[in-house]
């Protein structure tokens, strides 16, 4: 591991040098060079989570497909959504505007005595370790998502937003990150408050979105695997999360149409059988929203038309 971690900073510390911080200085920024720098590691994860992608979960979805991959358009544009997240862009605009934001907010109520929980601290002895507060804090987190992932599909407004990552029918490695822009900005604001309230470690919590991230590709790969009957509710598999994702099934209450659905666990199915949300049923239906087959409903094919129609039906006027 310490190994890792070493070639891990060799590679952020030569990129740094070599190529952002060049371009700090020419666009007149280097009283941001620190920030630069946790910018580059950022970076670093996403190059290394497309390479173990493209070298170990695509070869899987060609192995052992679900379906045929016939609208690579599709496909396409959740490629475009993955590099927009995952090589740090995202992550850019949102610390110039809202992180950058609720850091200065934050940073003023702990002037008048609001102070970190630091979780990994309350039990002394038990999560001393390294290792044991990172499992902590990643089971805090995926508590937290859970109930982030129901809220979205509970609301109707978020609703309006977030069925734009359940309107893919081609669902492959690349779908995780199909969002519209501002639920993601909403679910990431949610995820910095908890972070920075509960004391987590700028390094564990690259480590923890990261490694979150690699888990939800392979999630979403068209892949038919499921990692048998004591796997499957250990970890959240492909079998799992796709009859989340089932047409008429896994996003609304099965027979009637509304809001609901079952397995909302991001990595943990814990939380879905804790309450009652889990199906473990071994099958693999169609992708999509029905409204989308039954009444043609427009989602967009392309990223802006995307963002627009959540957009519309945000407002009502779609």
């Amino acid at each position: 591991m310490n190994g890792f971690v070493d070639a891990f900073a060799s590679v952020q510390q030569w990129l740094f040098e070599t190529l952002v911080q060049p371009v700090a200085f020419a666009a007149g920024a280097g009283n941001l060079l620190e920030d630069a720098y946790d910018g580059t590691g950022w970076l670093v994860v996403g190059l290394l989570q497309i390479a173990a992608m493209l070298l170990l979960i695509g070869p899987l979805q060609r192995l052992w497909p679900v379906e045929p991959v016939t609208d690579r358009q599709a496909v396409r544009v959740d490629v475009l959504y993955t590099l927009l997240h995952r090589l740090g862009l995202f992550k850019l605009l949102m610390f110039f505007t809202f992180e950058n934001w609720l850091g200065e907010g934050l940073g003023l109520l702990r002037a008048h005595g609001l102070g970190t929980l630091h979780l990994d601290q309350l039990w002394p002895g038990v999560t001393d370790g390294a290792l044991a507060s990172f499992v902590l804090y990643l089971v805090v987190f995926d508590f937290v998502s859970y109930w982030l992932h129901r809220a979205q599909h509970q609301f109707h407004w978020w609703w309006s937003l977030h069925a734009l990552h359940h309107a893919q029918r081609q669902m492959t490695m690349w779908s995780d990150n199909r969002n519209h822009l501002l639920d993601s900005v909403l679910c990431d604001l949610v995820v910095v408050v908890v972070a920075l309230l509960i004391g987590v470690a700028p390094g564990q919590f690259v480590a923890l979105v990261a490694i979150s991230q690699l888990t939800e590709s392979l999630q979403h790969a068209n892949l038919r695997l499921w990692f048998g009957r004591i796997g499957e509710r250990l970890w959240v598999s492909p079998r799992f999360h796709r009859m989340h994702h089932s047409m008429g099934l896994g996003h609304e209450t099965q027979g009637q149409g509304t809001l609901g659905g079952c397995n909302f666990g991001v990595l943990l199915p814990w939380w879905d059988m804790l309450f009652g949300t889990a199906n473990f049923e071994r099958r693999y239906d169609p992708t999509g929203v029905r409204d989308q087959v039954e009444q043609g409903r427009d989602y967009g094919r392309g990223f802006w038309a995307q963002q627009l129609q959540g957009f519309k039906r945000l407002f009502g006027r779609a």
